[in-house]
């Protein structure tokens, strides 16, 4: 009788520890990334073709 009531409540005990609740779940906000232009990429090609300007008036005179 005695393993009887301790099985019962050791299965109540149990039941009540995976209970759940009734709160809202908790939604994480999504990330949003942003992509960005470099506005520095064109002077990649800009510089070196002053340079290439330059040096072909220098040769010219």
């Amino acid at each position: 009788m005695k393993k009887l009531a301790l099985a019962a409540a050791l299965t109540a005990a149990a039941s009540t520890a995976y209970a759940g609740n009734m709160s809202e779940p908790v939604m994480e906000a999504p990330i949003i990334v942003e992509e960005t232009t470099q506005a520095s990429s064109s002077a990649g090609i800009i510089v070196p073709l002053i340079l290439l300007a330059v040096v072909a008036a220098a040769v010219a005179d």
